[in-house]
């Protein structure tokens, strides 16, 4: 007893009283920001506000945990999480600077050069610029490495021509970070490279796709003969895949992917007939597993999670929100077949476990790289 004892005094998950008052701070932010948007959820991914954007970083939280040299706040990783649960929680538009703040300044950090660093960060920690991500291709979706998007050397420029698709937020983005192939004669995962692209440079043009939800967030991108000065590539050339891999860790391993769908499920649950004892334990199914997928992501803030880990954060939070998605529709019941929240969300929830990286994608690499399961050979 007296080991277990020891063992149970070692763990606290009370938050100090600076982090529940930062969360207050940020749900009330949030709560108002909201109330001007007609649909607060997957607010990380659809709710572009430029004005939100300059607020979040006059508050200073964007780039909260950059160091201070580069502009940053030099914060804890735990204050962001708690800002930003409680910003999507309550369904504020973060998108105009999500991208931004989520991945791309943590790729730059690693990876930039100074000059880079310099140029770039400050305009994503002032929230006057919004970025987006130039990755999955048509015919080339999860698997990164069969992308055909080509950039060749031209002097002192790259000239790029592709096509990109399900960009977000590529119709109002100022610039894109671009994944090209720069050298194909090399093994697929071999011969790629990242750009930083002006999204005003002659030869871009983006295509909305409006989706079921009559959204159009998602874009196509498409680039002709698109130049790109040199000293836009980031990192290394044609080695840009492990450098893809560390972004999306920064992708998958989020909060955002857990509470896409929080503000619905908490305006919709005090209409659930809860003297039903059914009902009842799909709430107590939700609300535990909100609870582990929160503890998921918070090993990954914390610096606790092994290699591979956001895969098995997204495939638990995603598919937790298509569980919420539908017991929002069950509790509405025939309203859900109107044009509302609801039906809204039920429609949209088969996209949290494609985008990012499909979950049949990210079951491979946790058996492959978290478990080390061993692979076996189907027999002919």
């Amino acid at each position: 007893m007296s080991s277990i004892a020891a063992v149970n005094n070692g763990l606290n998950f009370t938050w100090s009283g600076h982090l529940v008052e930062l969360a207050e701070c940020a749900r009330e932010v949030g709560r108002i920001a909201a109330q001007r948007c007609d649909i607060q959820e997957d607010s990380w991914l659809i709710g572009t506000s430029r004005e939100f954007s300059e607020q979040l970083a006059r508050l200073g939280w964007l780039g909260m945990t950059w160091p201070e040299a580069v502009g940053g706040g030099g914060r804890s990783p735990l204050e962001r999480f708690a800002v930003f649960e409680a910003l999507i929680s309550e369904g504020a538009p973060v998108a105009t600077s999500w991208f931004a703040d989520r991945q791309i300044g943590p790729t730059l950090l690693q990876y930039g050069t100074q000059d880079q660093r310099s140029r770039w960060l400050p305009d994503i920690i002032a929230g006057t610029s919004a970025w987006c991500i130039g990755m999955s291709e048509p015919d080339s979706g999860s698997d990164v490495a069969s992308l055909r998007t080509r950039a060749v050397r031209s002097g002192n420029e790259w000239i790029i021509d592709g096509q990109k698709v399900w960009t977000s937020g590529a119709a109002s983005a100022d610039w894109c970070y671009l994944v090209a192939r720069t050298d194909p004669d090399a093994p697929p995962h071999a011969g790629l490279s990242e750009f930083v692209v002006d999204m005003r440079s002659p030869g871009i043009e983006v295509r909305p796709i409006v989706d079921a939800t009559r959204n159009a967030h998602f874009c196509e991108v498409h680039l002709s003969g698109v130049a790109v000065p040199a000293d836009c590539l980031v990192g290394t050339e044609n080695g840009s895949f492990s450098q893809i891999m560390r972004q999306m860790e920064h992708e998958r391993g989020g909060i955002d992917r857990l509470v896409s769908n929080r503000r619905l499920y908490d305006d919709v649950r005090p209409h659930a007939a809860t003297s039903d004892p059914l009902v009842r334990q799909e709430i107590a199914v939700i609300e535990s597993s909100y609870r582990l997928g929160r503890l998921m992501v918070l090993r990954e803030v914390v610096g606790q999670s092994p290699a591979g880990w956001s895969a098995v954060t997204k495939t638990w939070c995603t598919e937790f929100e298509q569980r919420v998605a539908s017991f929002c529709g069950s509790v509405a019941g025939a309203e859900a077949l109107l044009a509302n929240r609801v039906s809204r969300n039920i429609v949209y929830a088969p996209a949290y476990t494609i985008m990012g990286g499909t979950t049949q994608i990210l079951r491979d690499i946790i058996g492959d790289r978290v478990l080390r399961l061993p692979r076996h050979t189907v027999p002919r």
